[in-house]
Formats: C-alpha cells, sequence, structure tokens
C-alpha cells in the first residue's frame, strides 16, 4: 500500500503534467515582451524537480521534451523545426540528424528536471534563505534548457541553422550569443520570481525533502 508521501508525489506528478501539456499546446506557456516571446513552459519542470524529486523531474522533463517534438514535427512554425524533430531532420540529415536532434529535444529538458532539485538541496547546506534558494533553483534550471539547446543547436548545426534562418554561418554565434543573453536572461528570471513564489506556498504543504 502506498504513502501518503508517495500518494501525494503521484498526484503533484500527474498535475505538472497536465501543466506542462496545457502551456505547450496553448499560447499560456509563452510571455509576449513586444520583440519576443519569453518561454515559461520549463518552470512546471523545475517545480516538478523540487517537490517530487529528481526522478519524477527528469519524467517532466522528457515530457516537455516530447511536446516540443510533437509540435515541431505536426506543426512545425519555422524552417529550423528540424532543431527539435528527429523525423524532420531524419529526412534532411539521415541518421546523424535524428541524433542530433533527439539530444537537442530531451536531453537539456530532462536536466532541467533533474539539477534544480540538487542545487536547492546543496543551497539549503549554506542558506535557511528558502525564498533566495527555491529563486536560484529556478534560475538555474532555466538557463540551463536555454544554454544547452542554444549551444548544441551551434554545435551540431550551425550551417544548417545558418541556412533556415537565412543568415551568414559566420554570424550564427552572435544570433545565438544574443539569444542566450535577452531571451534566457529574461527566461530565467520569470522562472526565479516563479518558482520561489510557487515554491514557498507549496512547501509549507509538502515541504522539499
Amino acid at each position: 500500500m502506498k504513502s501518503k508521501k508517495e500518494i501525494q508525489g503521484m498526484v503533484l506528478t500527474a498535475l505538472f503534467s497536465a501543466i506542462i501539456i496545457i502551456m505547450a499546446f496553448t499560447p499560456l506557456g509563452y510571455i509576449p515582451l513586444g520583440v519576443i516571446n519569453a518561454t515559461i513552459i520549463q518552470i512546471p519542470v523545475i517545480i516538478g524537480s523540487l517537490f517530487c524529486g529528481p526522478k519524477q523531474g527528469a519524467f517532466l522533463g522528457f515530457l516537455f521534451g516530447f511536446t516540443s517534438f510533437l509540435k515541431n514535427t505536426i506543426m512545425p512554425a519555422t524552417l529550423s523545426a528540424f532543431v527539435f524533430s528527429p523525423v524532420l531532420a531524419a529526412s534532411m540529415f539521415g541518421a546523424k540528424g535524428v541524433l542530433f536532434s533527439t539530444f537537442i529535444c530531451f536531453v537539456p529538458r530532462v536536466l532541467v528536471g533533474v539539477l534544480p532539485y540538487f542545487i536547492y538541496k546543496g543551497l539549503k547546506k549554506f542558506s535557511k534563505w528558502k525564498t533566495v534558494n527555491f529563486a536560484v533553483a529556478g534560475v538555474i534550471g532555466a538557463f540551463t534548457n536555454t544554454f544547452l539547446v542554444m549551444g548544441s543547436i551551434y554545435v551540431l548545426y550551425k550551417d544548417a541553422y545558418a541556412a533556415a534562418q537565412g543568415i551568414d554561418p559566420a554570424t550564427v554565434l552572435g544570433v545565438i550569443g544574443g539569444i542566450i543573453g535577452f531571451n534566457g536572461v529574461i527566461e530565467a528570471i520569470l522562472s526565479g520570481v516563479i518558482v520561489s513564489a510557487v515554491g514557498i506556498v507549496l512547501n509549507k504543504i509538502k515541504p522539499v525533502k
């Protein structure tokens, strides 16, 4: 028979899974900021990691990646959708494309569901400021996604990404650096604020282990 904590964990994991799916396929997962949209789908993954543990967090991260795979395969919105779709990449680059796009689509997102838990656990040893600890875990979790995704695109798909965006391959590093420095910072700040706010409330109901 499952314990109360196990049942709570299962319920929270199911809840965060539903939130990820809803956010992924509706505008709720993106906050318009004028020239860009800030992605916030990583937030339920991060919170799930903190309150359900790294295994469930990894599952939520995988689910985040899977929704990205589905969206970019079934209804690609840009010419660079192949970056997140092993199916599209296979038709363009063969087996190499499958491997590259699978890595970009899933590995960073799975890590988003794992790292925040250990970051928070580590911070707890030195700081009793839960608000700050949650915020730092949220910032690092979000930046992990942005940095690994965009960094992997540069390493694995530099020329193909340049062609899809209609830019000179020599400028790709600058473009990606700009995305990391602008989008990444905004998304990290949003994640830090929201994860901290939700974390403080949820921690009263189900304290982080």
